[in-house]
């Protein structure tokens, strides 16, 4: 099993690109599913879950071709099962249900798996599928639905739901009628997949507002579009740079997108100067403790909740980090602990006390995110960090060793 070997207390400095967004590229792919023909999707970025999306849209038929730059037929789709070996790894796997079930009239998909971040049950789905008019029945561990067609409906969301959101809108699409989303996720990533969806012939309006619109049409037409940045790499690097005092240019990425992080950012101290399309991040000699409480975009992520909360170790004073969207999301704490921070955790909340420094130690990544607070942590701390199950990261984050030791980081991926 790989692991990552850092050696930490090196100032990071220089330019890194931004890659794609996984969150809104795994949506996309699937979105091919309510064509045929071939559609093109630019900025795909290079990793573990993008791999298994593209399996999975082999499984039922799908070609795909092209790294980067993907092109996805889905002409002739030949299954509308979504098996559990596939599902198992990764939960958004669950976006097939809504667009097999919308074209063929049918999906058969497993419950899905994923990190083991907390409850994330996809119970809004089906709650709104059936309001659509869809039959389920969940057997086995599978969800079976079945629909002559989707009808139009007004669908409450009781939780703001990424996935339920971009699900349900991707269903209303060739549903009869008129389809409404209320309490919808806000997230770019949901506006990036409605955009496509849209060039696709979709009549869509209110994407990027709690409130979205859908009006069905009889069938959507191939399309060539672009993913979004990812703002969570994005961010990651942001952290980083100012958890090892560097300077660091993003270049590629979408600052609009990052606008509660950066302002949490600048209260610790860091320069943060917005371009057009690039941040410059200037780290700060003593960082300044802050508080955090993770929401639905437009708020503070969750996927940057234990990034933050490595920066957090080597604050001056105490900080106070609240997770309110997942409630699993501490894991990492105990391995941050054995590098010497100082972390109390008291149910959702997380009362960090800065420490002067931190100490390399080997530590295990328990999920996607946890995995990168670890990395940077290492860079930050003194001597030799170890990180491993990286899987983890490979996931989410494209070659993150390889841009960090462009930065000037001392580390270096170690073969099992």
């Amino acid at each position: 099993m790989d692991k990552i070997i850092i050696q930490g207390g090196r100032k990071l400095a220089g330019e890194v690109p931004v890659s794609g967004a996984k969150n809104a590229a795994l949506p996309i792919l699937v979105s091919a599913l309510l064509t045929e023909g071939t559609n093109t999707f630019r900025n795909i970025p290079n990793l573990v879950d993008i791999k298994t999306a593209r399996r999975l849209l082999h499984n039922l038929g799908v070609r795909t071709e092209g790294n980067g730059t993907v092109r996805v037929d889905a002409t002739g789709i030949t299954s509308c099962e979504a098996p559990y070996d596939l599902v198992k790894t990764m939960r958004a796997s669950i976006l097939v249900l809504g667009p097999l079930v919308a074209r063929m009239g049918q999906a058969r998909v497993s419950l899905p798996g994923g990190c083991a971040i907390g409850a994330r049950p996809v119970n809004l789905h089906i709650k709104a599928l059936e309001e659509m008019g869809a039959e389920i029945r969940l057997e086995e561990g599978y969800i079976d639905a079945r629909a002559r067609r989707l009808r139009g409906a007004r669908i409450y969301f009781d939780l703001s739901t990424v996935t339920g959101t971009e699900n349900i809108m991707m269903a209303a699409t060739l549903a009869e009628g008129t389809t409404i989303l209320q309490n919808a996720a806000k997230e770019p990533e949901v506006v990036n997949l409605a955009d496509v969806l849209i060039g696709m012939g979709a009549r869509i309006a209110g994407a990027g507002t709690d409130v979205i619109t859908i009006e069905g049409v009889p069938r959507l037409h191939p399309v060539e579009a672009s993913v979004i940045p990812d703002r969570i790499e994005a961010g990651t690097f942001l952290i980083a740079a100012g958890m090892t005092g560097g300077e660091v240019r993003l270049t590629g990425c979408e600052p609009d997108h990052l606008d509660a992080l950066i302002v949490k950012l600048r209260e610790t101290g860091m320069t943060i100067d917005v371009e057009a399309n690039g941040i410059q991040a200037l780290g700060t000699r003593r960082i300044a403790s802050v508080d955090v409480k993770t929401l639905p975009y437009p708020g503070f992520p969750t996927d940057l909740q234990a990034q933050i909360m490595a920066m957090m170790t080597l604050g001056q004073g105490f900080s106070l980090i609240a997770e309110t969207v997942f409630e699993n999301r501490f894991m990492h704490v105990s391995e941050l602990l054995r590098m010497g921070a100082d972390i109390d955790i008291q149910g959702n909340r997380a009362v960090v006390r800065g420490v002067p420094r931190l100490l390399g130690a080997p530590v295990m990544a328990t999920d996607l995110r946890a995995s990168a607070s670890l990395v940077l942590a290492g860079l930050a701390a003194e001597g030799r960090t170890d990180v491993s199950r990286v899987y983890h990261l490979d996931r989410g984050y494209e070659s993150m060793e390889k841009k960090f030791a462009a930065l000037g980081a001392d580390i270096k991926r170690e073969k099992a």
